[in-house]
């Protein structure tokens, strides 16, 4: 790369997007963002060349655009509203600027759709490329938490589940899909929807939901809420959700909805009563009803569709340690 440290700073800050609430932007030691009255969010993620993505996979912009809607995700989770953000680099050798500055546009089409402030961030040598994005938001009416669940409460999951998993699948080489499912698929891993608005109706409910965003898998992430909350659940394997082009392409196989990962769509629980097709029409987006929480002596069981309960795969979900040392894998 030509550019030196500076003078790449200032190219992709030209046109980041901030506002009213952003006193000072980029340029000094610190930005300095105007005082809230909500509480605050933070949140931090990563990604890293041949672990979370590979380039031969998704154009620059598109990877910007994916780096920031993964921690909108989990504001998402909260119930909040994201507000500002800074972005650390890590920038391998065979990378120009130009690609820097199309992957700036992804991340700022992102920061606009999401009405967040790109403040700053920072610019350091690595051996892979890596895009860390620490993210500030404000709780909306009441934080959507972990440690919430009760007995009885029944799950729910927005979306469909294993389209990314499969997606990724996909572009690795490692399943065959064509036509609109192959699109479909791939361009679910490659651009995540992070559920903001319907994180933020929850957040208006009363009792506030637990929730979480399926990042890890569906078995993974549920498990954390039943740690938080101390409790059991029961999984209706005949109701995750799947959507057609993943069972075009992966048949009844059930897998990669539960453990694959990187779905970003968001887990609830909610005291009986509540239908998935009202939650539906509040949140804006598909719910589907996937079980129960139950006493925490029975710890977590997959319902048949023959009734018989069954325990979950070793295997829940990514993690991220699993894959140190060694090429990534799904």
């Amino acid at each position: 790369m030509k550019a030196g440290e500076f003078e790449l700073i200032e190219r992709l800050c030209r046109a980041l997007p901030y506002g009213r609430r952003t006193l000072l932007g980029p340029g000094d030691d610190c930005a300095i963002i105007a005082p809230s009255r909500r509480p605050q969010l933070i949140t931090i993620d990563s990604m890293v060349e041949g672990v979370h993505f590979n380039l031969d996979w998704l154009s620059a912009p598109q990877l910007g655009a994916r780096a920031l809607a993964v921690n909108l995700s989990d504001i998402a989770a909260m119930g909040g509203i994201p507000r500002a953000c800074v972005i650390n680099l890590g920038i391998r050798e065979g990378l120009d600027a130009a690609f820097f500055s199309g992957m700036y546009r992804g991340v700022g089409r992102a920061a606009r759709g999401a009405g967040v402030d790109v403040v700053g961030g920072n610019i350091t040598r690595a051996n892979q490329l890596t895009i860390t994005i620490a993210l500030i938001g404000e709780v909306l009416s009441a934080a959507l938490r972990r440690d919430t669940a009760r007995k009885d409460d029944e799950i729910f999951v927005t979306g469909t589940l294993g389209d990314c998993a499969l997606g990724w699948r996909i572009m690795a080489g490692e399943v065959k899909a064509q036509g609109a499912a192959r699109r479909f698929l791939v361009s679910r891993f490659i651009a995540p929807q992070p559920r903001l608005a319907a994180g933020q109706q929850l957040a208006r409910m009363r009792p506030a939901p637990a929730a979480i965003d399926i990042s890890d898998g569906l078995l993974a992430d549920l498990g954390h809420i039943l740690e938080r909350s101390r409790v059991g659940a029961e999984i209706e394997l005949a109701a995750i959700p799947r959507s057609r082009h993943y069972l075009s392409v992966a048949g009844d196989r059930t897998d990669l909805a539960l453990s694959g990962g990187e779905d970003y769509e968001l887990l609830f629980c909610l005291p009986r009563g509540h239908s998935a097709a009202a939650l539906t029409r509040r949140l804006g987006v598909a719910v589907h009803r996937v079980g129960r929480i139950v006493d925490r002596r029975a710890g977590m069981r997959l319902r048949r569709a023959d009734g018989r309960l069954i325990a979950p795969p070793d295997r829940r979900g990514w993690d991220q340690l699993e894959s140190v040392g060694s090429e990534a894998k799904r």
